[in-house]
């Protein structure tokens, strides 16, 4: 039997994968998205915390033997979240699956134990995942049959190694710190010392690494290469393969071993992520900004009410299509409403934003950005234009229609506001190889942040663009390159000339 305060509870237990934010499932992501409270551990990627930018977020890690909270106070954690303010949707973001050594089931039941409903959302387990991202399938027709995951963890009771002869491939986790003991347990119970075994660490990240050898020497290899947790031991003749197989970490990837800061909107998506990502980086998104409603809702609202005299509608940013939408919606209107004037998108992102509801832009700029726009816009003198903008839209689309003699007309849509940046995030902006700005509000947003303790001015930036790198310019950025066009491609091909060549495309 339920109270009232637990009808709305329910808690989202989640696997978040190995590592690579890609392998979140879909379901996984959605639960994410509909989250009130996320907590999130240790090996859970924290970039997969940008699928829910409207929840509080509780780092719950435990790392190696050295624990954050205890296993107890997670649970009681949990409950009480979801109990909290009359019910809350929680996600428990764990690393690799929620029940392959992931203690999921111990939460599960104290969410039994406490009435509130749960759900169990698997997640790609390293055990075969950093395998399979060495190049080691677990399984393989004329090598292995069969395997067997088990804990190397010796404090939670070791393993019954006699018991596991049938079985053609090991794979052990939590076992680096052990792996003299357990390769010695290993061959006391029967195992070849010459099969061969393959220890991963970091599996599927631009951090990955490998040492191979035999189960006589692996624990000697893994000490003398430096691995550490997280790690996962692979012992069979399936590590033989990875001569053969081995793709991730073998692929030509321009950006491998580097890190790149990503400055986005706290609500944005990551696709230039997502772009780095494939080229072998480790990214580190940055949230600097955050959208909020305008401050004049009553002017906003007489004027999309009534559009007369309006000749252009001018759309410089996704999130000026999705705001206006938002503000038709609460006045009864829809797309219909806009009929009588043309759309311009500053370029092909905003107008993908716009066919996505339906309406095509009747005008997009042959390089994006607002000056371009501003230059090319078909707008005969005295055709009136509005801008429908944030209080922070760049003057350079107004001037450049004023000295055309098209009268300009801007509308607050909605604010873009300075994000808080917490202090491990902007002590790890200090360490990165290089940041990169996609806009001018993102340069400034981040110029804002200097103080006696951070220097952001002093960064390797790189900007999307000229438009972009005049404003980073003038927030004062010393150590500036330049993408070819304002392009998520071309701001990645830019990043990696900065980086192979030291300076690259100087501005």
């Amino acid at each position: 039997m339920t109270d009232a305060g637990s009808q709305r509870a329910f808690v989202s237990l989640i696997g978040a994968g190995p590592g690579d934010p890609g392998l979140l499932t879909v379901r996984g992501a959605q639960a994410l998205r509909e989250a009130d409270v996320v907590l999130f551990d240790y090996l859970a990627n924290p970039e997969l915390l940008r699928h829910c930018p409207q929840a509080r977020t509780i780092y719950v890690g435990k790392k190696g033997f050295s624990e954050y909270i205890s296993q107890e106070q997670i649970n009681a954690l949990l409950v009480s979240a979801a109990l909290e303010g009359g019910g809350q949707r929680v996600a428990r973001l764990k690393g690799g699956d929620v029940f392959v050594f992931g203690r999921g089931g111990e939460e599960a039941e104290a969410c039994v134990r406490a009435g509130v409903p749960f759900e169990v959302v698997p997640g790609v387990s390293s055990a075969i995942a950093a395998p399979a991202y060495a190049g080691i399938p677990v399984t393989h027709r004329e090598a292995a049959r069969s395997f067997a995951v088990l804990t190397g963890n010796t404090k939670e009771g070791g393993a019954h190694y006699e018991t596991l002869s049938g079985a053609d491939t090991l794979v052990l986790l939590m076992g680096v710190r052990n792996l003299d003991q357990i390769a010695a347990d290993l061959m006391a119970a029967g195992r070849d010392p010459q099969t061969p075994a393959a220890t991963v660490q970091w599996g599927s990240t631009p951090r990955q690494r490998v040492a191979s050898g035999t189960l006589a020497t692996i624990a000697q290899v893994v000490r003398e290469a430096g691995l550490e947790a997280p790690a996962v031991t692979v012992v069979g003749e399936v590590v033989r393969l990875r001569d053969t197989l081995r793709w991730f970490d073998h692929a030509p990837r321009p950006l491998a071993g580097r890190t790149v800061a990503v400055t986005r909107t706290r609500e944005g998506s990551s696709a230039l992520g997502d772009v780095l990502r494939a080229c072998g980086a480790a990214v580190l998104e940055v949230p600097l900004i955050r959208f909020a409603p305008t401050h004049d809702d009553a002017g906003l609202h007489a004027r999309l009410k009534d559009l007369s005299g309006v000749s252009w509608l001018l759309l410089t940013s996704n999130q000026a299509v999705n705001a206006l939408w938002a503000h038709l919606d609460r006045l009864g209107l829809d797309s219909r409403h806009l009929a009588g004037v043309r759309l311009a998108a500053v370029g092909p992102s905003t107008a993908r934003s716009l066919q996505e509801r339906g309406l095509r832009a009747d005008f997009v700029p042959s390089t994006p950005g607002a000056r371009h726009l501003g230059a090319e816009l078909p707008a005969d003198p005295g055709e009136v234009v509005l801008h429908l903008t944030s209080q922070l839209a760049e003057a350079d689309l107004q001037r450049g229609l004023e000295a055309r003699g098209v009268p300009y007309m801007r509308a607050e849509l909605y604010r873009t506001e300075l994000a808080p940046l917490e202090g491990a995030l902007r002590a790890a902006l200090g360490t990165v190889d290089a940041v990169t700005l996609a806009s001018g509000s993102a340069a400034r947003h981040l110029a804002a942040l200097a103080g006696p303790d951070f220097d952001p001015l002093g960064l390797p930036v790189v900007a999307m663009g000229p438009q972009t790198a005049d404003a980073a310019r003038e927030a004062g950025f010393r150590d500036l390159s330049v993408a070819d066009s304002a392009s998520l491609d071309a701001l990645a091909q830019a990043v990696e000339r900065r980086l192979a060549l030291g300076t690259g495309q100087r501005a």
